[in-house]
């Protein structure tokens, strides 16, 4: 982590050197600063430009868990440092991204070529489409201080390393489908060292997005909330599928958390699929949002625990480590002409084993009311949340958090 932050600092450093004096060589290149963007730089009348920003989420979190002793935490629970940079004529753009609030901070770093207006070919370490719908928004934008727990299970970060292929169509009648090709173990894929290797097949997936009545405005298709108060009824009906070959993460961001193995002592990996479906409603300050997510795993055979094949995997057992069965998550909200917002998220899991009690997908429901006010956008703003979860096995879970944002 050391050796990120010195190389980090050295590049901004560097950067800033460059353009400080390519300023004073040439009225041509520009500079400027604005929260919410960043510091931002531009060369040779906009050809080229370069942006350095972040955001910090501190945070004061309380938990209680019936009949037990309440705890409380005062923490960064997001401190974000961003590198982007575009070259138009070239039409390539990238970005790096980091959570120094992480033990592994490198959240995204990749290239991308848009050859046309409606393609978008993206290769590196990319936060996924092929998640649900809320996982696909940067964690500085979403409507509650925290992701939903559907998102939290099917998905660790929500980074990949691949390829990404994203297109656009339409107008009164939007049309965006996106197709991935990644490592299937997550962000990092590749292991620490050359003795930590990747398991498994590829991942491959497809996500399609409908926009009914047309695109939202821009920028407002980047959050849950309604911020932009749009003018007319707009929809997004979207759905995502994948298939994992050979998982050994419980929703297939990791590599090497258990390992399964045939009758000869080889490795027998699970395939793993998730499938997501997704509704987006947005009118005057009013949003919906309601998503379904499925998980299961095939081509098992007859997997064992250890290489000499002695203990048999029960066909309960698999769902400790994968998470396997259905969710749904419905969240809604009002964001008043002041920035004042009022939202109610409700959630529903079912493991693919009801009775089994050790299922990391558990049986449960969760309510959660959030109150937001947006001082400056999104740029600036306090959150506080209070989730309840109702457990059918085990102690009920009350959690409450009060967040400053400040994206810089």
């Amino acid at each position: 982590m050391k050796s990120i932050i010195k190389t980090l600092f050295c590049l901004t450093i560097f950067f800033c050197s460059i353009i400080i004096n390519a300023q004073e060589q040439d009225a041509k290149n520009k500079a400027d600063f604005k929260l919410g963007t960043g510091l931002n730089f531009s060369f040779n009348e906009g050809a080229y430009q370069f942006n350095i920003g972040g955001f910090i989420q501190p945070i004061i979190n309380y938990e209680k868990v019936k009949d037990m002793d309440s705890e409380y935490e005062f923490n960064s629970k997001r401190t974000f440092f961003m590198i982007s940079g575009k070259a138009i004529n070239e039409k390539v753009s990238f970005l790096v991204q980091t959570d120094f609030s992480l033990a592994q901070p490198l959240l995204d770093a990749w290239v991308a070529y848009h050859p046309y207006e409606w393609l978008t070919i993206t290769g590196g370490q990319k936060q996924s489409f092929l998640n649900n719908r809320e996982m696909i928004y940067r964690e500085d934008k979403l409507q509650f201080t925290d992701r939903s727990i559907l998102s939290q299970l099917y998905s660790n970060t929500g980074r990949e390393f691949g390829l990404f292929v994203e297109s656009k169509f339409g107008d009164k009648f939007g049309i965006a489908p996106s197709f991935a090709l990644t490592s299937g173990d997550g962000r990092n894929s590749f292991g620490s060292d050359s003795r930590d290797s990747d398991l498994g097949g590829l991942k491959i997936g497809a996500r399609l997005d409908l926009y009914p009545l047309g695109y939202f405005t821009e920028g407002n298709d980047k959050y849950t909330a309604d911020l932009a108060h749009e003018e007319t009824l707009k929809l997004l009906v979207g759905a995502a599928i994948s298939k994992n070959k050979g998982a050994s993460n419980s929703n297939g961001e990791g590599h090497g958390d258990f390992l399964f193995y045939d009758a000869n002592g080889k490795d027998n990996l699970p395939d793993y699929s998730q499938v997501f479906t997704d509704f987006l409603l947005k009118y005057k300050g009013f949003s919906f949002l309601a998503e379904y997510a499925n998980a299961g795993a095939k081509n098992l055979g007859i997997p064992f625990l250890d290489a000499t094949a002695t203990e048999i995997l029960a066909p309960q057992q698999i769902s400790e480590y994968l998470v396997l069965g259905d969710s749904y998550s419905l969240q809604t909200g009002y964001v008043t002409s002041k920035g004042l917002s009022f939202d109610f998220r409700y959630e529903n899991m079912q493991p693919e084993f009801k009775d089994y009690n050790s299922s990391l997908l558990p049986d449960a429901k969760s309510y959660t009311l959030g109150l937001t006010k947006y001082f400056e956008g999104n740029n600036l703003k306090m959150q506080a949340a209070i989730t309840n979860t109702d457990f059918a096995q085990g102690s009920n879970l009350t959690m409450a958090e009060f967040l400053v944002q400040l994206v810089f």
